[in-house]
C-alpha cells in the first residue's frame, strides 16, 4: 500500500474536543431551549450568510456577536467565545498529527475561521505545522475548491499525496473530488484509527 504524504486538519472539532456539546451547554447556561442555535443561527439564511461573511474575514466576530446575540436575545459581548467557552483541546489527535510530523509527513492546518478577536479559538495552542491556512486571512472559506488548492501549494503536495480530516461533512467531497482521501471526524478513536492506516503509522 502506497502510504499519503501530506495531512490536512480541520481546527475546531478535530484538534478540539466537538462543537456541538459545547454549544448545548451554552444554551444550557443561558436558559435557552435545545436547539435555539441550530434554527436561529445555522438554519437561517441571513446568519448563514453572516458566518461565510466572517469565515472570509469581511465581517468582524464582533459585528456577528451583535448580529447572532439580537437573534437569539441574549447579551453580544464575547458571544463566540461563551458559545465554545467548553472547547477542549482533543489529545489524541493532536498526538497523530505529532506522530506523522516525526514520521515524515507534512502536516497543515485548514480551518474555516470564527475570527480572533475578542475570542481566538486558536490561543493556547501550538501550531507549528508545516502549513497553516485560515479562512479569513485569504478571503476563501471550505468548502471552496480554491482553499485546498492553496493549503496543497503550501504544502508542495499533490490532492491524492493527502488526507484530509474535517468534522463538517459537506466539506470532504470538494476535498475527494480533487484526490484526497477524506476522513470524517465524529469519534476521535475512529478517526486515529483511519489516520493510522492511511499514513502507515503505528
Amino acid at each position: 500500500m502506497t502510504y499519503r504524504k501530506g495531512l490536512v486538519l480541520d481546527f475546531g472539532g478535530v484538534l478540539t474536543t466537538p462543537l456541538l456539546p459545547a454549544a448545548l451547554a451554552f444554551e444550557k447556561r443561558e436558559g435557552l431551549p435545545e436547539g435555539t442555535l441550530l434554527h436561529t443561527l445555522y438554519l437561517d439564511e441571513e446568519m448563514v450568510r453572516r458566518t461565510e461573511e466572517l469565515e472570509r474575514g469581511t465581517l468582524t466576530q464582533s459585528e456577528w456577536n451583535a448580529d447572532a446575540a439580537g437573534r437569539l436575545g441574549v447579551a453580544p459581548a464575547n458571544l463566540m467565545g461563551r458559545i465554545f467557552a467548553d472547547l477542549r483541546s482533543e489529545p489524541s489527535l493532536i498526538a497523530v498529527a505529532d506522530a506523522a510530523r516525526r514520521a515524515g509527513v507534512k502536516v497543515a492546518i485548514l480551518s474555516n475561521s470564527v475570527g480572533t478577536a475578542p475570542w481566538n479559538l486558536y490561543a493556547g495552542y501550538d501550531l507549528a505545522y508545516d502549513a497553516v491556512v485560515i479562512s479569513e486571512d485569504h478571503g476563501l472559506r471550505k468548502p471552496e475548491p480554491a482553499i485546498f488548492e492553496l493549503v496543497l501549494k503550501e504544502l508542495g503536495l499533490t490532492a491524492d499525496e493527502c488526507v484530509f480530516v474535517d468534522d463538517t461533512q459537506q466539506h470532504l467531497p470538494p476535498a475527494a473530488a480533487l484526490g484526497f482521501a477524506t476522513v470524517h471526524a465524529q469519534d476521535p478513536r475512529s478517526t486515529v484509527a483511519e489516520l493510522e492506516a492511511l499514513l502507515g503509522l503505528a
